[in-house]
């Protein structure tokens, strides 16, 4: 594996140790916000640890769950126009927010390696251990990438996506993983991306589409249970990490699915009374019998949601790419 070793990927590697504390302070921080709040919150975007990032794999592999399928469908399907969409005459840099396994991704990694396309992968993502086990898998299977990854937060991380200005930028957003934030937050979100974009520059994003509510339905809440156990190791997370008491057996999964909205919510729900301290926030708590930490929202969209929502965020929709049973479809959006 060719590692791109420019002057600022290498102070972005001797800085990872204090980006793994600063999401260390982040995670304690966003804990004691969301459980004192009055009505009980706690971010997914904390789900991937170690363990989550293991049972999120599962997931993944659900018949339920046909969210990968679909996209996996349509990458591989179209992989030929996207390299071509990709290209530029001085090659180019390409982001992927929440990059994980880079499964699908690698795709398309093949794809313009096969092409001869001149770029490097830069994946990022909250967790150190999924880009740790992605490099040491990358390195094996494309011995030719260029890639530099980069760990942090969305938002942390696009703050340095403007100094990549002397090629073409494309950024990579697939999963519908925008469908996890508010609309303010997603709005935010695109407004950062499109802060640092050029006008050739393009952000290819999936959007999970409004469909039969049962098959969304079943998608977060899947027979063998293995959604709830990814929900619920944010509380073991909690324990790991926080010095958290949490009794994971207390709590059970709980989702459900409004039409109207589009949105997908989880819950936690508490089971008994019962209390529980968390040693490094200094926080005791109390849950009664039956209430609920909100852990997950996945919004679902359709074309005028989303062309809406690139007009807040000031781009602009330039094409698109969609499964053969239309449940999902990845955009390419540009500056307005």
């Amino acid at each position: 594996m060719a590692v791109y070793r420019d002057t600022a990927c290498k102070k972005r590697h001797y800085m990872s140790e204090n980006i793994r504390r600063d999401i260390q302070k982040e995670f304690g921080e966003e804990v004691y916000s969301g459980l004192t709040s009055p009505q009980k919150y706690l971010s997914s975007a904390y789900f991937y640890d170690e363990t989550g990032d293991t049972l999120f794999q599962k997931i993944m592999e659900l018949p339920e769950y046909y969210l990968t399928g679909s996209e996996f469908e349509i990458l591989n399907t179209h992989k030929k126009e996207i390299a071509e969409l990709f290209s530029g005459p001085a090659g180019f840099d390409l982001f992927e927010l929440g990059a994980g396994d880079a499964k699908k991704t690698k795709i398309l990694l093949q794809q313009f390696l096969d092409t001869g396309l001149d770029f490097v992968y830069h994946p990022i993502d909250i967790s150190g251990h999924a880009l740790r086990d992605l490099s040491e898998k990358l390195e094996k299977e494309f011995p030719k990438l260029k890639i530099s990854p980069l760990q942090g937060t969305y938002f942390g991380v696009l703050e340095q996506l403007g100094t990549f200005r002397n090629r073409k930028k494309v950024i990579l957003f697939l999963g519908s993983n925008i469908g996890n934030l508010s609309p303010n937050t997603a709005v935010s979100l695109l407004q950062r991306i499109r802060a640092g974009m050029e006008r050739e520059d393009l952000l290819f994003i999936g959007f999970d589409q409004k469909k039969d509510p049962a098959v969304i339905l079943e998608a977060y809440n899947d027979s063998q249970g293995v959604t709830a156990a990814f929900n619920i190791n944010i509380l073991a997370r909690i324990n790991r990490e926080l010095g958290g008491n949490f009794d994971v057996e207390g709590f059970r999964h709980w989702a459900l699915y409004n039409p109207q909205s589009g949105e997908a919510r989880s819950y936690l729900i508490s089971q008994r009374d019962q209390e529980v301290e968390i040693k490094a926030l200094d926080l005791k708590l109390k849950f009664r019998k039956w209430e609920s930490i909100h852990t997950e929202i996945s919004r679902k969209f359709d074309d005028a949601g989303i062309a809406e929502m690139a007009e807040d965020s000031g781009l602009k929709i330039s094409g698109s790419f969609w499964d053969n049973r239309g449940f999902f479809k990845n955009y390419i959006l540009q500056k307005a």
